[in-house]
């Protein structure tokens, strides 16, 4: 059998604390993950100063800031990345990081990053495809959202850019948190693999164990587990 690859997202779930983070880093490892994953990004990038928060984060939340204001508070800088990447080390697990612009993708691989992570909400993400493309690191691909042909066209970035396509996974994914399992859409699977000939994965946003059961059964080599 194929050796099936472990993501577990941490993402933003550290609260801003680095404590938190490293909590997360120490029960992804204990449960025999083979990555914890974080988002690196700058706030200012990403949003303007008054988009309002999705309505599950005010529901989860229980706060009526600005989605700036609750991004920015999440916001680690590099130093700090660098602090949880060795801490990932010292734990036996490996560190990964969803990079929302280029600056971000530049500080993952100077802190030590080679593996890549693109986010369902950067595919379209010009800029950044063609970075990450230029550096022919194993890229794993979310496609929440997408459509084939806005699938198409990142694939085809992130190839002509540089990629091999053998280092590319594409990852099924409905962008719901959390995601009801009648919304999982794992039949996308087998057709993204027959689709585009990479190879496939599936972004769990479900609460439940037997969606990435199903998804490894369809031929999925990876599960990030949110």
């Amino acid at each position: 059998p194929k050796k099936i690859i472990i993501i577990a997202e941490a993402g933003v779930n550290h609260n801003g604390k680095i404590e938190y983070a490293k909590k997360l880093i120490k029960i992804a490892s204990k449960a025999g993950a083979d990555y914890v994953k974080f988002q690196i990004y700058k706030a200012d990038n990403q949003v303007i100063r008054n988009a309002p928060m999705a309505k599950y984060q005010i529901k989860n939340t229980k706060n009526k800031q600005s989605q700036y204001q609750m991004i920015k508070k999440y916001e680690f800088s590099k130093n700090q990345f660098k602090i949880l990447f060795n801490y990932c080390k010292k734990y036996r697990i490996k560190f990964l990081a969803s990079c929302f612009d280029v600056n971000s993708a530049k500080n993952y691989l100077e802190i030590g990053g080679n593996v890549f992570k693109i986010a369902s909400g950067e595919i379209n993400n010009l800029s950044l495809l063609e970075y990450i493309g230029k550096k022919n690191k194993k890229t794993f691909l979310s496609t929440g959202l997408a459509t084939m042909k806005e699938i198409k066209v990142a694939l085809k970035i992130l190839i002509n850019s540089g990629t091999k396509k053998k280092n590319i996974y594409l990852l099924q994914c409905t962008t719901d948190y959390p995601c009801h399992i009648n919304d999982a859409n794992l039949l996308v699977i087998p057709n993204l693999a027959k689709k585009f000939n990479t190879k496939v994965g599936f972004s769990d946003h479900t609460a439940v164990t037997e969606a990435a059961v199903v998804a490894v059964a369809l031929g999925s080599i990876v599960i990030e587990k949110h």
